[in-house]
């Protein structure tokens, strides 16, 4: 069954049909594009909210990644971009196959529709056409015929009247003649106009017609078909993503499995361990036996904890859960209370006031608290604080004994990877010195001449500081009981320790104002640290790391994941020489240590 045999008589309502049918496809392209965009919008806010929860390089969120649910929570925030960026897929996928094929389709649709309905609107007027030159030879038979029927009348009529002349009679035949033959003409003129009107109308309702009835059922039919591999492509362009969705699901699932609670403690001991021994019990002292204050006071000489390497009062005891008094005095620069003035030389000066002590402390903050601000901007850069104070940080003797032990040797690691490097260099330009002077026209050997010079001062700077880190180290290491609660002079212009070598306190047992000022920033220091690798890859394809922060690599070669990829497709990786550098993610099947 066809439309051209059974909807021969319904032009209007198959135009409408396929009108409606090709609305359908609009109407639908619309729906898929207000899709891509919740899509896309659904896309940018989880970015937007990974990103927003994501810690900043460098800041102390960053650090406490070391930890495995810190770690974990991190794994969530990837996957979560990952599955931000499928989102992303679905829209782009919907766009590009959906939306933009239907479009081009409706447009050829549309271009089709508008031809064949055009063929038909011409074959009805060339029907009608026909018709109207059918009605009008009709219409002059009828009209002649009468005229010739009248003719007739009015000759038999002269013919019969006596009173008409014979030249009368002859012309009223002549003339009935006439009319009668013009009505003959005319009436063969409509019969051949007749069959020609048959026969165009049954060319017209049997062939023509029929014909654009049917290529516009085709047509409609197969925007149907296109329409319906439309809707099918809308799932299947979601459910393609699936697999790699689960995967994200999938590593949000392992990322809670993946916290250890004991490893983290274990991380958080050895990242905070003091290397310091709990306090042991006090001496009673007895004052009744009349013991000197004095060299009761000089027993405490020798530091008995912790306390004493901070600068505590060493008359109060050692407290872990410590208040700071609002009304304290600032601990950066110790004031003794200057002397009560004697009547001889008068009472003090207006300007102290009743209590000098409270002057002295008011001038203290005027100078001192702008210092401190200066120093806290600048207090993420260890650079400027070795440079300001290098004797009090340069052997890290502030930190305590487990802190400044993994600190000598991240020290000594480091200086060893420089020196290692440079050896390398030395190495390649004397092998390069060689070749040019058995190959003159390649090079001018005495051009290397500076470099070598300045590659032997490198060496020789680097083998006398790794050395001396050696030797600091292998005296935290050695030291004993004793190393406990040693510490270095924090006063830039002296040398002298604040413990003399025997136990006994020297005179300058109070700290430097600088050191309590740096003392603040410990933590900070720590984060300089070489970050450790979380994992490792394998490189798929080769990758020549030309641009800037990138480091090149070669198929097949593996290498330490230092920070895994933010969602901007660069993993930064470090070789065994540590040379460090980012390599797109694609490139490389990255495992990261559970």
């Amino acid at each position: 069954m066809d439309w051209g045999t059974e909807l021969w008589d319904q032009y209007d309502v198959i135009e409408k049909h396929t009108l409606s049918g090709l609305d359908l496809v609009e109407k639908y392209i619309k729906f898929v594009k207000e899709r891509t965009e919740i899509e896309q919008n659904y896309a940018k806010q989880l970015r937007n909210l990974t990103k927003k929860y994501s810690p900043k390089r460098g800041s102390k969120e960053e650090q406490e990644c070391r930890f495995s649910n810190h770690q974990s929570f991190l794994d969530i925030l990837n996957e979560m971009n990952d599955y931000a960026g499928q989102r992303e897929l679905i829209a782009e996928n919907m766009m590009m196959n959906i939306c933009i094929e239907l479009t081009k389709y409706l447009q050829e649709l549309k271009l089709e529709r508008k031809t064949h309905l055009s063929d038909g609107k011409k074959a009805q007027q060339s029907l009608e056409s026909t018709y109207k030159q059918l009605d009008n030879s009709k219409k002059r038979f009828e009209r002649e015929w009468r005229e010739a029927e009248k003719a007739t009348q009015y000759a038999e009529k002269t013919d019969q009247d006596i009173n008409a002349t014979k030249a009368d009679v002859e012309k009223a035949k002549q003339q009935a003649h006439m009319r009668t033959h013009i009505a003959e003409e005319c009436k063969n003129d409509y019969a051949a106009q007749l069959q020609k009107y048959n026969k165009e109308q049954n060319q017209f309702y049997f062939t023509d017609m029929p014909l654009i009835f049917n290529n516009l059922q085709d047509m409609d039919e197969r925007r149907m078909r296109k329409l319906a591999q439309a809707y099918i492509l809308y799932a299947d362009t979601e459910r393609h993503v699936m697999p790699i969705i689960g995967k994200c699901l999938e590593g949000i699932t392992r990322a809670g499995t993946n916290v250890n609670e004991k490893n983290d403690s274990l991380v958080l001991i050895e990242q905070h361990k003091s290397g310091f021994e709990r306090p042991g019990d006090l001496e009673f002292e007895d004052y009744s036996q009349g013991i000197n204050r004095a060299s009761s006071d000089s027993s405490l000489g020798t530091p008995k904890g912790p306390l004493d390497l901070l600068g505590k009062n060493k008359s109060k005891p050692f407290w872990l859960f410590s208040k700071k008094s609002k009304s304290s005095s600032s601990p950066l620069t110790p004031f003794s209370t200057p002397p009560a003035p004697s009547p001889a030389n008068g009472p003090p000066s207006p300007k102290f006031g009743r209590d000098p002590l409270s002057y002295c402390l008011k001038e203290i903050n005027k100078t001192v608290k702008p210092r401190i601000s200066s120093f806290r901007t600048l207090r993420r850069t260890k650079y400027t604080l070795e440079r300001i104070t290098p004797a009090a940080t340069e052997d890290f003797g502030h930190l305590p004994p487990e802190q400044r032990r993994k600190r000598l040797q991240q020290k000594i690691d480091d200086i060893s990877k420089e020196l290692q490097k440079e050896l390398d260099q030395s190495e390649a330009l004397g092998k390069m010195k060689d070749v040019y002077e058995k190959n003159p026209q390649m090079g001018d050997p005495a051009s290397l001449a500076p470099q070598i010079t300045q590659t032997t001062h490198n060496i020789e700077r680097l083998r006398g500081e790794l050395s001396k880190y050696e030797s600091w180290l292998a005296g935290a290491g050695g030291r004993g009981e004793s190393l406990r609660y040693s510490t270095h002079s924090l006063n830039n212009n002296t040398g002298n320790n604040v413990y003399s070598p025997d136990g006994a306190q020297s005179d300058e047992s109070t700290p430097d104002a600088s050191q309590a000022i740096y003392a603040e920033f410990d933590d900070d220091f720590e984060e300089e640290e070489l970050s450790i690798p979380i994992g490792q890859c394998t490189a798929l394809y080769n990758f020549p790391g030309s641009s800037e922060g990138t480091i090149a690599m070669q198929e097949g070669e593996v290498l330490a994941v230092v920070e895994e990829d933010k969602g901007d497709g660069w993993t930064r990786v470090r070789r065994n020489n540590g040379d460090e550098g980012y390599i797109p993610t694609s490139y490389a099947n990255i495992t990261l240590n559970k």
